[in-house]
């Protein structure tokens, strides 16, 4: 696949725990004893999540379950210490609250060589840019309208189809700034929203109106000002970094600019179609950016008419790095234990397709990975809600034990 043009992702690829059974706020002493373990001391690997469900009009049901899904991975497959992943969901996601938790935990805490993810889902939309800047690319529509990412307490004022007006959003122009000032050129973004909507009764899109008559609010550009200085960028700098491309690592986007990303209910629990894929596929495979939007491409349904695609820093060949730029995870596996009681333990089922999700019944066999120290022996399924199951357990199995799917009675 050949690079594609920034303003794919930038722009236009701005493009439930209850389900799942488990509390984010409670989840980081259960994983603080092996999660320092797991964590490297360097590289240091800081991610900062964000998923919001409850928006005042048109709430999506899936986002919030994507940040568990990214959450779980990045712990259990790439070594992530708890304690470094910043999670912001619903009434936490707003607009200043993302911003500043982009320069808190990312821009201020990594440090050249080290590790970054930023993960978005939610609602995207397009706004009029007074601004636009020129690109010489096949997506672009004339339009003069810019992608955004939509904080839970921005919101249309009344009337804006007739009378227009502003929006409280996060533009792409800000998010490439935001890139910009990040330290470690091992940045990867994953974007799960889009710019335009409908519904039908199999899915919701992931958006909010906007439109020529819709326009960004004066702090937003008077941000981006603020980060010029800071960044010492000229404007004319800016403009030809943002035409050039990314501005740092790799960024996925969920569909292409003139498609839809879906929020979509699979079995029982809701989750955004590309999150979903994306975070199965890592953990059963180890693969590049080019690897995972390509098998991403040929299994999602195609009903949902909706093409992932990738954009790395131009000239990096970060496309055909791993994924996080993280050369040796966890092993491969299925599922991992969360949590114990006794016999009884909570797994995460989120490296299993789903159809073997589907088919599990009681008594399926769970086995661990190999070359996993202080543990072995097997879990017995019993039960699921979501993408958490209940096993017993035999033999030395301890919280953080990796598990495959070896046979079903």
């Amino acid at each position: 696949m050949s690079l594609t043009s920034r303003r794919r992702f930038i722009e236009f690829a701005g493009s439930t725990l209850a389900t799942l059974g488990l509390n984010s706020v409670n989840l980081l002493p259960k994983f603080d004893r092996y999660g320092k373990v797991l964590a490297q001391s360097t590289p240091r690997k800081l991610a900062l999540l964000v998923g919001i469900n409850q928006y005042q009009k048109d709430p999506l049901n899936g986002c919030v379950n994507d940040v568990r899904m990214q959450q779980l991975l990045l712990i259990h497959r790439f070594g992530f210490n708890p304690q470094d992943i910043l999670i912001l969901t619903d009434k936490q996601a707003t607009r200043q609250g993302i911003l500043e938790a982009f320069e808190e935990h990312l821009i201020k805490q990594a440090k050249p060589g080290d590790v970054a993810v930023f993960h978005y889902s939610g609602h995207g939309s397009r706004v009029l840019d007074p601004n636009p800047i020129p690109l010489k690319s096949p997506i672009v529509d004339g339009t003069g309208l810019n992608g955004t990412f939509v904080p839970v307490d921005s919101s249309l004022p009344a009337g804006y189809r007739n009378v227009g007006g502003t929006v409280d959003d996060i533009m792409g122009h800000t998010l490439f700034l935001l890139m910009s000032a990040i330290q470690t050129e091992y940045f990867t973004a994953v974007l799960d929203s889009c710019f335009s909507g409908l519904k039908t009764r199999d899915f919701q899109v992931r958006s909010r109106d906007g439109g020529e008559k819709i326009e960004i609010s004066p702090k937003e550009k008077a941000y981006q000002e603020q980060w010029l200085s800071r960044l010492d960028m000229s404007p004319e700098e800016f403009v030809q970094g943002y035409q050039k491309g990314v501005a740092k690592g790799v960024v996925l986007a969920s569909a292409q600019p003139s498609q839809t990303a879906k929020d979509v209910k699979i079995l029982d629990f809701h989750v955004g179609i590309f999150s979903y894929l994306l975070t199965q596929y890592l953990w059963q495979n180890t693969g590049t950016p080019k690897d995972i939007i390509a098998h991403t491409n040929e299994i999602i349904p195609r009903k949902l008419t909706q093409n992932p695609l990738y954009e790395a820093k131009i000239d990096s060949g970060y496309e055909n790095q791993p994924l996080y730029f993280i050369e040796n995870p966890s092993p491969v596996a299925n599922a991992v234990i969360t949590e114990i009681q006794g016999n009884k333990a909570q797994v995460w089922l989120g490296g299993l397709t789903t159809e073997e999700k589907a088919q599990l019944k009681p008594g399926t066999v769970l086995s661990v990975v190999n070359s996993q120290p202080n543990s072995s022996g097997k879990a017995i399924f019993q039960s699921r809600e979501g993408l958490v199951g209940i096993v017993t357990v035999e033999e030395n199995i301890e919280v953080g034990t990796l598990l495959f799917l070896s046979r079903q009675n």
